[in-house]
């Protein structure tokens, strides 16, 4: 194969010649048209004639033919042209959005698991015709129609597509447009995993520590692990679902999920206290005390009944506790925080770094924890960690989404100084590390850590389109069909007079 290369360039580099004192000559010739003039310039200084790879060397030429990152694009030049999507499985609903160009390059973004992907295709027609490079300008034209929580999920679905798109068009990896990286990995928190019996939990432990590499991991204990318990709880029985459970995520006004915590009016009794100590004295028993055990799901319950138990379980050092309250409750913050010794954590439902602020000004919590696909996308999740930074506020990331949001997070993390650890939400699924392949070869994640790209341009990943289609959303089988219906502005955007 070797030979017939070098028989096949040495031809086309006569070829090569030829064709390049043929558009020199047009250039020169006084009835060539000036916009064919221009073109005959362009694809000489860019390469992109019919004999632009021939001068490289046999090793070059097959790196450059089977790059699927166009190195010939310009740009200044690029336009959005398109965008559509698919709606995977994972998490339930999670949906991935394309952002097409003209030069042929595109960008991959992601919908917040449980959002609809409609919060991203309705921004399509506002971006059309822009420059996908102007990440920023885009970013403040669009930030409007993002709300806290999943609400933002398509504001920042399509930040995230326009990083990818950028980093590809410049040929650098995401982090650097950030301004470089602190880290080559990036630290992976992990949940614990349940066992029906101490001894099969144990196992499972020791398989994600031993096994898996995890070095930090995380845990849920709340309330409802205990209502079953006579006199662990009082009015609990008024908030019991048709299942006899105390479901945080379920529908219907009135009900405990939709039901903020300082309006349940349950609190928890002393011999309550014990079980949920004793839940948590049992996995770090398993743990040990070298493993970081983050926390979270507690229930729905008052700032009185979470300083409690945030005091019943301080002893064991847990890394975090987070969500106890709304976010938006900052003063409760502060006073649970100033309360007790164990770190505190909010985070993952806010969208931008103006929602951040009263939260780190006067020091609520101990730890931000944004979900980068609510919080705003790549760059003002830096800010959030960089504001954070500069009032001493550690910043830990929530993920649970595919391998897109994934690989967005660590470009993240990498160029944010004051990061701890990023979350990991589909570990023991185990077609989700199939969903892409890498750009430049390496592996999503090795023993506990994401590694970071070098090099590959953008988020360093591809789509395996196949494996995607395999998981798509039962109710939604279409793969990045035509989205014209989406095409048009229909209403005026401007927000002041």
């Amino acid at each position: 194969m070797k030979k017939e290369l070098e028989q096949i360039i040495q031809k086309n580099k006569e070829q090569e010649s030829a064709l390049a004192k043929k558009a020199a000559d047009e250039i020169k010739c006084p009835e060539t048209k000036e916009d064919r003039r221009h073109f005959l310039k362009k694809t000489a200084i860019g390469g992109i004639a019919l004999g632009g790879l021939l001068h490289l060397s046999i090793e070059d030429t097959i790196a450059q033919t089977t790059s699927g990152v166009s190195r010939a694009s310009s740009p200044s030049d690029l336009k959005i042209t398109d965008m559509r999507y698919c709606v995977t499985s994972v998490l339930g609903r999670t949906a991935i959005i394309r952002i097409d160009t003209n030069q042929g390059i595109y960008g991959l973004g992601e919908v917040r698991d449980g959002a609809d992907v409609r919060y991203a295709l309705m921004l399509k027609s506002r971006i059309l015709g822009m420059n996908p490079c102007n990440v920023e300008m885009i970013f403040k034209k669009i930030k409007q129609f993002g709300g806290q929580a999943r609400q933002a999920g398509g504001v920042c679905a399509v930040e995230i597509a326009l990083w990818d798109l950028c980093g590809k068009a410049y040929g650098v990896p995401a982090w650097q447009l950030l301004g470089g990286r602190y880290r080559d990995k990036i630290r992976i928190y992990a949940d614990t995993p349940e066992g029906n019996s101490p001894e099969e939990q144990k196992k499972l432990i020791d398989y994600r520590i031993n096994e898996q590499g995890y070095t930090w991991l995380k845990m849920d204990f709340g309330i409802n692990e205990i209502q079953k318990i006579p006199g662990a709880l009082v009015n609990s029985d008024f908030w019991l679902n048709d299942k006899g459970g105390l479901q945080q995520y379920e529908g219907g006004n009135m009900t405990y999920g939709n039901t903020r915590h300082p309006f349940t009016q349950i609190q928890i009794t002393d011999k309550g206290l014990d079980a949920l100590a004793q839940i948590v004295e049992n996995v770090r028993s398993m743990v040990g005390y070298e493993v970081p055990l983050s926390s979270d799901h507690y229930g729905h319950f008052d700032l009185n009944n979470c300083i409690r138990l945030g005091k019943a379980v301080e002893k064991y050092r847990l890394a975090w506790l987070e969500d106890m309250v709304p976010w938006d409750y900052v003063s409760q913050w502060k006073t649970i925080t100033d309360a007790l010794e164990t770190p505190t954590a909010t985070g993952e439902d806010i969208y931008l770094l103006s929602s951040f602020k009263p939260l780190i000004d006067i020091h609520a919590t101990d730890i931000v924890h944004p979900d980068l696909v609510s919080s705003g996308g790549l760059l003002e999740t830096k800010r959030i960690g960089d504001y954070a930074e500069e009032h001493g506020v550690a910043m830990a990331m929530h993920q649970a989404g595919t391998p897109v949001s994934f690989m967005a997070n660590v470009h993240c993390a990498a160029a944010t100084q004051n990061f701890l650890a990023l979350e990991h939400h589909s570990i023991d699924l185990p077609w989700w590390e199939d969903l892409v392949k890498t750009t430049d070869g390496r592996k999503l994640i090795t023993k506990g850590y994401a590694n970071l790209p070098l090099s590959a341009p953008g988020l360093g990943i591809e789509l395996n389109d196949e494996v995607v289609k395999e998981h798509l959303h039962p109710k939604d089988k279409s793969y990045f069909a035509p989205t014209t219906d989406w095409n048009d502005v229909r209403s005026w955007d401007r927000i002041y007079s």
